[in-house]
């Protein structure tokens, strides 16, 4: 298993994302250190190939957007987008992310170990979120599917428009979305939690955990309905 870094105060980004686009099989297995990521935009962007990249420091924007197969690990705190429209692998970010984190996520595990910010998880359409902290305003807003952990509270309008997605969390719900509803936890959501705790190397109870789905209400227009819903 080979290593190589990169300090982005010496070498441009542009360079950098380009090796990492590299043939798949010719990265497979490395294990990539990026230094002096100073907030940069766009570290680590679509990539392709089951190799490691850890960001010594903070990311800015889209940090490990579009991911497929690698394992993405941020060491400081992340802005806007990180893990956006992600289809497989992980990213890990140690620290906070901001608005839109794992947005339209299609596959894959992001973890966040402190808060996140608004809109976490919006359009999620079957990747997984684990967050170790709390989320903000509209986080899950039309989920689609796929699942959300949240150790901690959430803002306004949680779940908002939900779909087949599902939403646990520990801490308080400062108001739920349209359509979004309290659920009875089953055996199957308390394994489902254990199970996404462990793989983000956070440790709570299932058994604190609320489940929270959609009603289905929203499903079908009602003509009937004179816009009250």
């Amino acid at each position: 298993m080979s290593r190589l870094s990169f300090d982005l105060a010496v070498t441009p980004l542009r360079d950098v994302n380009q090796y990492l686009h590299g043939a798949p099989e010719s990265l497979a297995g490395q294990q990539i250190e990026i230094f002096n990521s100073d907030g940069a935009h766009n570290i680590a962007v679509g990539l392709n190939a089951p190799l490691s990249v850890t960001v010594h420091g903070h990311a800015g924007y889209y940090a490990a957007g579009m991911n497929k197969l690698a394992n993405v690990l941020i060491e400081g705190s992340a802005s806007t987008g990180v893990a956006e429209n992600m289809m497989s692998g992980k990213v890990h970010v140690k620290g906070f992310a901001s608005n839109g984190a794992g947005a339209t996520a299609r596959g894959g595990l992001l973890v966040i170990e402190g808060d996140a910010g608004l809109r976490c998880g919006i359009s999620l359409k079957g990747g997984d979120i684990v967050v170790g902290g709390s989320v903000g305003s509209f986080s899950g807003f039309m989920a689609q599917a796929g699942r959300m952990v949240i150790c901690g509270n959430a803002g306004h309008a949680l779940g908002d428009s939900l779909y087949e997605a599902v939403i646990y969390i520990k801490g308080e719900v400062a108001s739920l979305g349209a359509d979004a509803q309290f659920e009875p936890m089953t055996d199957a959501d308390l394994a489902a939690v254990t199970e996404l705790l462990a793989a983000a190397g956070l440790k709570h109870d299932a058994h604190s955990f609320k489940r929270i789905a959609s009603s289905r209400s929203l499903y079908h227009w009602n003509a009937d309905a004179n816009q009250e819903y």
